[in-house]
């Protein structure tokens, strides 16, 4: 039994509460903490409501103040930290559990707030850092990254002897009924979708412009989707942890509505990230936009169809060419009649838990900083599977890439 702590009180953080506190055996107290209590105080009453969990606490903390962080963490004294707030606070985060001796887990990359940069050295600068304190930091453990890293992780050790070509699919199938809305937070998702596209191959990286690339592809249950060549986070630590890959791609859907939004979203400059004067005060336009459109947190209740994400992958099994596909599907009805979140919330929220879950059973605890695809595989497949999010896989099919 142990206590952790939640920063983040969005989406993500309403499901990481959810599935935390249907476990009350593994985790048998949770604060939740963010910079707006009220948003914390609503999810625990739910969740409360909904699950009987108890011991169930909420705070208000800036997560980019580090002395504030350490104040809480210590009074609170958890064993692990789950951070599901916004990428920029990923460092002030690790800071903090570096000084208390706590274990952390993220489900992003860190990116600085003046550039749409994802990348993963400033986090893996840290690993000597845990683990001279024996604590561990885990990155990434949400779904796209998280998953798809776990699902190429399996691929390796049951399927294939060299991995050869990786493409990660992500379809959102779904309708929220509404003209322009992201999946989860504007600022972070129009920052990651606008900047250039970028895959690895025979050892390099190659860059594309936004969305110039794409293909048709045919997803489970949803059918074809024209899906466009985005740079993702897990590409860079997956070509690192599995050297054999001579290429590895990302690939998202997209809404021609959608893109048309996103276009003059930034024809007009409201994607920019630089501060501009408005009226004698400093604001950044994505900011600004940020509150006026749709919050992805009440997104749920008009959301019908599903989400598909997956790997296809490619390469050598006994000396002989294989072809693999490994994929969930989620419903968004069935998402919001658990948590209340939509599933694009729901996908990242369950595989955080999970792996919160496997570090505290110390299944998944070793000290340092790892990305997910380093750890054991299995138990995090079937306890992703036991709670919520069943997964399937197929072989010796046409990929379509």
């Amino acid at each position: 039994m142990s206590r952790v702590m939640i920063i983040g009180a969005g989406g993500v953080g309403r499901v990481v509460t959810y599935k935390c506190a249907q476990n009350p055996a593994v985790f048998s107290e949770i604060l939740l903490a963010s910079r707006t209590l009220s948003k914390c105080d609503q999810i625990v009453a739910d969740v409360r409501r909904d699950t009987g969990h108890r011991k169930l606490t909420t705070a208000r903390v800036d997560a980019e103040n580090v002395p504030e962080l350490v104040a809480l963490i210590r009074s609170f004294d958890p064993v692990l930290v789950i951070h599901v707030a916004l990428p920029y606070q990923d460092l002030t985060i690790m800071e903090a559990c570096l000084e208390t001796g706590t274990h952390y887990l993220d489900t992003a990359n860190y990116e600085p707030k003046e550039e749409a940069k994802f990348e993963y050295h400033w986090q893996w600068a840290y690993r000597e850092r845990f683990r001279e304190q024996g604590i561990m930091a885990l990155l990434g453990c949400g779904f796209d990254p998280g998953v798809t890293g776990v699902f190429t992780a399996h691929a390796a050790k049951h399927h294939f002897d060299e991995i050869h070509y990786l493409d990660i699919v992500d379809c959102n199938g779904g309708d929220h009924g509404k003209a322009f809305a992201t999946n989860f937070n504007p600022e972070i998702n129009i920052r990651e979708i606008t900047q250039k596209g970028k895959y690895f191959e025979d050892g390099r990286w190659i860059e594309t412009e936004p969305h110039a690339v794409s293909k048709v592809l045919t997803y489970p249950n949803i059918g074809e989707r024209k899906s466009y060549l985005i740079y993702h986070e897990e590409l860079e630590s997956l070509v690192k942890h599995f050297p054999t890959i001579r290429r590895a791609r990302f690939w998202m859907t997209f809404g021609e509505e959608y893109l048309t939004h996103l276009r003059v979203i930034q024809n007009i400059g409201m994607a920019r990230i630089d501060p501009v004067m408005y009226q004698g005060v400093e604001i950044v336009p994505l900011q600004f936009l940020k509150e006026v459109l749709p919050d992805p947190g009440e997104l749920g209740a008009q959301y019908i169809g599903e989400t598909s994400i997956g790997c296809r992958i490619s390469g050598l099994r006994d000396g002989s060419s294989k072809t693999y596909y490994i994929w969930n599907n989620c419903s968004h009805q069935a998402a919001y009649e658990e948590t209340g979140t939509q599933g694009v919330s729901y996908t990242t929220g369950v595989p955080a838990m999970v792996g919160a879950r496997l570090m505290l059973e110390q299944k998944w605890l070793k000290a340092g900083v790892f990305n997910v695809e380093e750890l054991d595989p299995d138990p995090f497949l079937k306890l992703l599977a036991d709670s919520g999010l069943s997964w399937h896989e197929e072989t010796g099919l046409n990929l379509e890439l």
